[in-house]
């Protein structure tokens, strides 16, 4: 476009304008239309929209020539759909691809997408739920478009961005999505939203399927295509107004299940899977794929193979704390059988090439909230009929497969169909979090695919409360506003922000990071000894979290020592997990950004404990506990009670007070990851959430004011039991009765005002002349002499100190205000003549 054509805005139509802007990337377009309507008010300078508008245009050309040829494996289920899945893409903004595992749809759709000349304008954003699966996608992809990873396909996860400008294919963690939300809320960076695997409905797939929702009206130039197992994709379907549903057939060969449960002689399943990877070996060739639900588990059963199988038998394990070089083993060729021993990070995610069979002892450790204790749960628990049936999936891609299951058919057909969605099963605290934050309104009326249960929303709101992120109108403090903005748990997040009031950022900093990752020590099966020795170097006996500290100095020093080589062979000769230590310091420098752009002082010098846990403390209020020292137990928050696990430095000697990083209820609930506190902390980082408790409210002569004892509890957990304070401020109104009764009235009070002395005087010689009488009915009552200091005596004096301010300021006016006079005191006339001293 010459420069003329912008300056004279007759030289050119609107709708030619209006086209050429359409074809240029939508960052740019939603830039310069903005920049176009200055333009014709003449506040804007045409040359330099021109040019810019040009550079729109080559860069749009530049990524639409860089679209490699497509090609699509013919053996794949997906590819002999793809023109419908292609024409519905066209013609609808938003469709459901459903398919069972294995039928191609992950790799093969950013491939459809790119022949529709999608990714050009902007990207094609690609979710995955693991990071494990995003890396793994975006290697297939890539290399079946023959070219490099980070050019045109490129991948994001936490810590790691393998992108460039030149990408079209941008392969992410459905959290990294989430995040993005927070600089991009129209989403300009894409043309196109692929969401995989959203039958898991994660806790972050359902709110991306709710906020897609809303935004997809203001951006009818995007596109959404929902992929997921055939596993009620109609609901995704009504969630989007009855978009279109395509399905896809996944399994090539027939699977046989075959049911073996573990009888009272075979109760261990380690004995179960080596039989019954026995058993399979008697049926051909082929890989097995055994699912557990942890890593211990993972290594308890490669422990046992390997004293069972053959040499010629490879057993490799799948989780996500591997590193990406040994997680890559198991999709690499090779030679022989091969055992994998999978979580359920293989169930869907990822497709392990050469299985034939597949081992399932029916359970996956599955996050669960508790809406009694308030804690999250991670029991082990018999999984879905729908995850059996993925996991069943498994096989049966190359030839015809086998899928033992470990437990009864009975126990099959009576399980749930489908597992509960996370939504309805976590704390929802950072997502009310984030939807107050991006201003999405009340959380009831968000498009939620599945509502989440009122009772989850309160104790997320709740949570929030307690960390000071709301106010009383439901809108973020100024905590709240800084908690939004780091990447971690509110929990954390509220953990530093206290930690730059007290000096001690730089350590929670170290702190915060390890706790938002899984532990990088390791304490292999076979060498836990060992390890444990080794880790022992950096142990602090009064604190786990200190010993993130020692651990994180002796990391940097070894660094600073040795090169990168050295340092990865010495992280495998301290059981010290590589992957998880470079995660760690990649998170504590991301953070460290975040700290400086929230202007929070980065302190230089070393803190001491008592300030770092302080800091920790005001994220973990509701995990505090009590000693019992009856029990050995700890008295928890709301009722509850935990024990500080094994392996803690605080497991034997037992501080009275403690706080926990994390409540985890499994055969019961433990308190993990724990440190020493002292009550008065509590109090006062808590002070919005205790509960005062005031007895026995009584007049003390010494102090001249009413005092009472107090009880302070934190969520029922006792941090004060009989703590003496002043009551005037608590119960004003029963603080100035006694004073006035007890100390006025009966004179119980250390006090030199003349009228005191005086009132006291003539009292008592009232007193004399009623006992010469030997009467009882003339000295006026204590009612008498109260109802006379308390009509002169305003309501606010409820105690000495009070009164003493109160006198100074009147008694000049008025300093006979509160002296007795014979007749305040008697009643009836009563002459002293007529009881003489002598007669």
């Amino acid at each position: 476009m010459a420069p003329t054509l912008v300056t004279r805005m007759d030289a050119i139509t609107e709708e030619e304008l209006r086209q050429r802007l359409d074809n240029i990337g939508l960052r740019d377009r939603h830039r310069l239309s903005r920049r176009l309507d200055d333009v014709r008010r003449g506040r804007g300078d045409a040359d330099r929209l021109t040019r810019d508008l040009v550079a729109a245009e080559d860069v749009v050309a530049a990524r639409r020539a860089s679209v490699p040829a497509i090609s699509y494996p013919e053996q794949l289920p997906v590819s002999q759909v793809k023109d419908q899945i292609a024409a519905a893409i066209a013609d609808h903004q938003v469709v459901v691809v459903a398919g069972e595992t294995g039928s191609g749809k992950t790799t093969q759709l950013p491939k459809i997408l790119l022949e529709l000349g999608r990714g050009v304008t902007g990207m094609i954003g690609h979710t995955q739920p693991r990071r494990i699966a995003a890396r793994a996608v975006a290697e297939r992809i890539a290399e079946e478009l023959g070219t490099e990873l980070g050019d045109v396909v490129g991948y994001t996860v936490r810590f790691h961005d393998q992108t460039s400008p030149q990408t079209l294919v941008k392969i992410m963690t459905d959290g990294t999505l989430l995040a993005e939300l927070s600089r991009d809320r129209m989403l300009w960076a894409y043309d196109t939203i692929v969401l995989d695997e959203a039958h898991e409905r994660s806790l972050t797939i359902d709110f991306l399927l709710g906020y897609l929702k809303q935004l997809l009206p203001q951006r009818p130039d995007l596109k959404v295509v929902i992929t997921s197992a055939t596993i009620d994709p109609d609901r995704f379907s009504r969630h989007f107004d009855d978009a279109p549903v395509l399905e896809v057939s996944g399994r090539t060969y027939p699977v046989e299940v075959r049911y073996r449960p573990q009888t009272d002689d075979d109760s261990d399943q380690v004995g179960a899977i080596c039989a019954a990877v026995d058993e399979l070996a008697g049926e051909g060739r082929g890989d097995v794929l055994v699912f557990l639900s942890g890593e211990r588990e993972i290594r308890d059963t490669a422990e046992g193979l390997r004293a069972t199988v053959d040499e010629r038998t490879e057993v490799v394990p799948l989780y996500g704390r591997l590193s990406a070089a040994e997680q890559h083993r198991v999709f690499a060729p090779h030679t022989g059988r091969r055992v994998v021993l999978a979580t359920n990070v293989a169930e869907t995610s990822l497709t392990v090439p050469g299985i034939r069979y597949v081992v399932d002892p029916g359970t996956a450790r599955i996050s669960r909230y508790s809406q009694r204790t308030k804690v999250q749960r991670l029991p082990i628990e018999a999984i879905s009929q729908a995850s059996a049936t993925q996991r069943a999936g498994r096989c049966g891609r190359v030839a015809d497969g086998i899928c033992i299951r470990l437990y009864a058919e009975e126990d099959f057909a009576g399980r749930p169909e489908y597992t509960d969605p996370e939504i309805r099963r976590t704390n929802l605290a950072s997502v009310i979090l984030q939807m107050i934050s991006l201003g999405l309104g009340d959380l009831d009326a968000f498009p939620f695919v599945e509502p989440p249960d009122h009772r989850s929303v309160r104790d997320g709101i709740a949570l929030l409360e307690e960390l000071g992120a709301l106010d009383d109108k439901g809108g973020l403090t100024r905590i709240g506003r800084g908690l939004a903005q780091l990447p971690i748990d509110p929990r954390l997040g509220r953990m530093v922000l206290e930690a730059e009031k007290l000096g001690c950022v730089r350590e929670v900093l170290v702190i915060a990071a390890a706790l938002s990752i899984q532990d990088p020590r390791e304490r292999p099966t076979d060498k836990q000894q060992a390890a444990a020795e080794l880790h022992a170097r950096f142990t602090d006996p009064s604190s786990d979290f200190l010993t993130w500290l020692n651990l994180w100095e002796h990391i940097r020093e070894q660094q600073r020592e040795l090169g990168s080589s050295a340092f990865r062979r010495l992280c495998k000769r301290e059981f010290l997990n590589h992957l998880r230590v470079r995660e760690w310091q990649d998170l504590h420098s991301q953070l460290r950004r975040v700290v400086r752009t929230l202007d929070l002082a980065h302190d230089s010098a070393p803190s001491g404990p008592a300030q770092v846990h302080q800091a920790l403390l005001s994220g973990l209020l509701s995990h505090i506990g009590l000693r019992d020292p009856d029990k050995r137990d700890y008295v928890g928050a709301r009722g509850t009670r935990f024990a500080v696990v094994r392996d803690s430095a605080l497991a034997k000697k037992a501080p009275q007070f403690v706080m926990a990083a994390e409540l985890v209820e499994t055969n019961r609930l433990w308190g993990r990851m724990v440190g020493r506190i002292e009550p008065e902390w509590a109090e006062r980082l808590g002070a919005h959430l205790v509960t005062r408790v005031y007895s026995e409210p009584h007049w003390e002569k010494k102090r001249g004011s009413v005092v009472a004892y107090e009880r302070v509890t934190l969520y029922g957990v006792p941090l004060v039991t009989r703590r003496k304070v002043a009551y005037g401020s608590i119960d004003p109104e029963t603080s100035r009765e006694l004073f006035l009764r007890r100390g006025l009235v009966e004179g119980d009070w250390d006090t030199h005002h003349a009228f005191f002395a005086a009132n006291r005087g003539l009292l008592d010689d009232v007193e004399e002349l009623e006992h010469r009488a030997r009467r009882r009915d003339i000295v006026v009552d204590d009612s008498t002499l109260y109802d006379f200091y308390d009509q002169r005596i305003p309501p606010d004096v409820v105690s000495g100190a009070h009164f003493d301010t109160w006198w100074k300021r009147v008694r000049r006016d008025s300093p006979d205000l509160l002296t007795f006079r014979l007749e305040h005191l008697v009643q009836g006339v009563v002459d002293p003549g007529d009881y003489p001293d002598a007669w």
